[in-house]
C-alpha cells in the first residue's frame, strides 16, 4: 500500500471525509486506543516531542484526548465530546507551532504504525485519506520559524 502525503501550504483547508466506520468495528476501542498510543510513543521520540505535554502524566492524558476523538470520528462513542466538548481541532491546536515539517514527521510516523497493523488494505487507506487531510487543517506556523524541530 502506497501512503502518500499530499502537497500542503499553511491556511489550506481542503475537504475531508470521515474514516470507514468497519475501521472502529474491525479494531474496537481497544484496539484503536493502542494505535494511538503506539503512535504517540513514535512522537515522543520524534523532533516533535516538544508539541507534546513533557510530563508522563499530561502524555497520557493527551493519549486518552487523542483515542477519543479518532473513535468518535470513526463512528464510535462520542467520549471526545462528553468529555472536552466539540472537536475544534483547528483551534485546539492553535496555541502549538505545527509546520508542514512537523505534519511531515506525524504523518510518517502513521505510516510505520499502519503498515504493520492487522487490518484491510482499503481499511487503512481510509484511515489514511483522514489523516492526509486532517493535518493539512493543522499546520498553523510557516516552516521558517520551525528551528526547534531540528535537533
Amino acid at each position: 500500500m502506497q501512503y502518500n502525503i499530499t502537497p500542503a501550504q499553511l491556511g489550506q483547508r481542503p475537504q475531508v471525509q470521515l474514516p470507514d466506520p468497519r475501521i472502529l468495528q474491525h479494531l474496537g476501542e481497544k484496539g484503536m486506543r493502542k494505535l494511538i498510543s503506539d503512535h504517540y510513543d513514535l512522537l515522543k521520540q520524534s523532533n516533535i516531542r516538544g508539541l507534546f505535554p513533557p510530563t508522563d502524566e499530561g502524555f497520557e492524558m493527551a493519549k486518552k484526548h487523542s483515542s477519543d476523538f479518532f473513535i468518535q470520528i470513526c463512528g464510535g462513542e462520542r467520549h471526545f465530546d462528553k468529555n472536552r466538548g466539540a472537536p475544534r481541532m483547528v483551534g485546539r491546536h492553535a496555541p502549538f507551532a505545527i509546520t508542514l515539517e512537523a505534519r511531515r514527521i506525524w504523518l510518517e510516523s502513521y505510516i510505520m504504525i499502519l503498515s504493520t497493523l492487522d487490518m484491510s488494505d482499503e481499511l487503512k487507506q481510509s484511515f489514511w485519506n483522514y489523516l492526509d487531510i486532517f493535518s493539512i487543517w493543522m499546520v498553523n506556523t510557516p516552516s521558517e520559524s520551525n528551528s526547534q524541530f531540528h535537533s
